[in-house]
């Protein structure tokens, strides 16, 4: 039986996933999508963690996290792609960058792909 913080995590991740997607189609802050994506994929790896009683740390860099869930089943090892994609999206979005920085409507989609790969694999895994 899943936790209750374990659920609490996923209905949270839910808000962020949900949000991001209602966005996609009416509106051009981008950015902000991109950043609810990243939120959502944070918040399935910790509600992963937190299920199966790992090391929660309080952390935002999902390859982290990655490794972290990767300790109770190695074939996580899948999600790390949409990791990688999304992990930027924490900084980059929110904050004045010395580097190139581009959010449209495609790296929205794209990051909504990524976004809903974390959040299957997880939701299956924990059977929710």
């Amino acid at each position: 039986m899943l936790p209750e913080i374990a659920k609490e995590w996923i209905d949270k991740a839910e808000e962020d996933y949900g949000f991001a997607c209602a966005g996609i189609e009416c509106t051009n802050y981008f950015p902000q999508i991109c950043f609810h994506f990243q939120q959502a994929a944070e918040k399935y790896l910790k509600a992963f963690i937190v299920a199966n009683d790992l090391e929660f740390r309080p952390v935002h860099n999902l390859l982290e996290l990655l490794e972290i869930c990767r300790q109770n089943n190695p074939n996580l090892e899948e999600l790390r792609l949409a990791c990688r994609f999304l992990n930027p999206f924490y900084i980059d979005t929110r904050y004045p960058v010395h580097w190139p920085a581009h959010y449209d409507k495609n790296t929205a989609v794209k990051a909504k792909e990524m976004a809903a790969n974390i959040r299957s694999w997880i939701k299956k895994t924990l059977n929710v």
